[in-house]
């Protein structure tokens, strides 16, 4: 019986040991597929990677971008034409892309928004528009919540404002609670399993739209093929759903500034009715867009680009 014992423990560790060599090489290729694109900012508890485009003189916007994401999910279809009107600022979430958060307890999005405006005031940005998709719309909240006379308008695609009662199937792996569980699996099987289910998972995301086949290294989506991308991944869907019950009772104590929700009315990962026209009784109008899913930025640019405008424009 020990020696069964012996040699199970023994397959186990080679396999985790392959497991994480494999590892190790996807998250080079991934690097090497979709370097660094921007600068970097130090903030408290981490850093900041961001880019810059259009006029330095324009109104500031800020795009924000929601979970497994990172900042080229905007300039991949978006960014250039709204140059034309505005300083778009694009960050990486803490954690996210080439950004940085020193732990687990930072994920949760007040958290985030804090570190984003400690960014914004060191790149001396004042009252932007602020935009966020998903995930990035619960930390635009947050950010309004924080400082509701320094956003000039607010927008939301598709955005998480509100807890989920039901998860995805594509997000199911993210729910680990223990931080030393999450790294565990992030530098060993959480990538080669990635990597094998990720048609199956970007069908899912996107639906009922078919997904780019640039989408892996134009919207730098490959990234997540990084052991990091796993831990950030997890930890904010984890803080979110902690997160959520009390920042969404903050509503109603809110001023918030003028805004609107944007939302594809066949979005198959967050509902339109309890996540976007929730938001109505807080002074949000809600705007549908039939046929489409939950990736706008990425499928619906130029529909995306024009309810942001009409946001800057709620606030001349």
């Amino acid at each position: 019986m020990f020696y069964a014992i012996s040699v199970l423990c023994l397959l186990l560790a080679l396999g985790m040991l392959m497991a994480h060599l494999k590892t190790r090489r996807l998250a080079i290729q991934a690097e090497l597929a979709v370097p660094q694109a921007g600068q970097i900012m130090p903030v408290t508890d981490g850093a900041i990677h961001y880019v810059t485009l259009g006029d330095p003189d324009a109104p500031p916007l800020v795009l924000i971008h929601g979970l497994s994401g990172q900042l080229q999910h905007f300039t991949y279809a978006m960014a250039q034409d709204l140059a034309r009107d505005f300083r778009v600022i694009i960050p990486d979430r803490p954690g996210c892309g080439y950004s940085r958060r020193d732990g687990d307890d930072l994920a949760d999005p007040t958290t985030q928004a804090r570190m984003l405006w400690q960014f914004l005031d060191a790149i001396l940005v004042s009252h932007p528009v602020v935009v966020g998709h998903s995930l990035g719309g619960a930390v635009s909240l947050a950010m309004a919540l924080q400082r509701p006379k320094q956003i000039r308008a607010l927008g939301l695609i598709a955005p998480l404002t509100h807890p989920t009662p039901e998860t995805p199937d594509c997000f199911k792996g993210l729910g680990v609670r223990s931080p030393v569980l999450r790294r565990l699996l992030g530098h060993t099987v959480a990538a080669p399993i990635a990597e094998r289910t990720a048609e199956t998972v970007l069908e899912q995301v996107f639906a009922p739209e078919p997904w780019p086949d640039s989408f892996l290294a134009d919207a730098g989506a490959v990234l997540g093929l990084r052991p990091q991308a796993y831990i950030t991944a997890s930890a904010d869907f984890v803080a979110a759903q902690n997160c959520l019950p009390d920042l969404s009772t903050a509503y109603a104590r809110a001023d918030f500034p003028p805004g609107g929700v944007l939302f594809g009315e066949q979005d198959a990962i967050l509902d339109a009715t309890s996540q976007g026209s929730a938001m109505e009784q807080y002074g949000f109008a809600i705007e549908l867009l039939p046929d489409r899913g939950h990736m706008l930025p990425i499928t619906a640019p130029t529909q995306c680009n024009d309810f942001i405008r009409k946001m800057a424009a709620l606030a001349d």
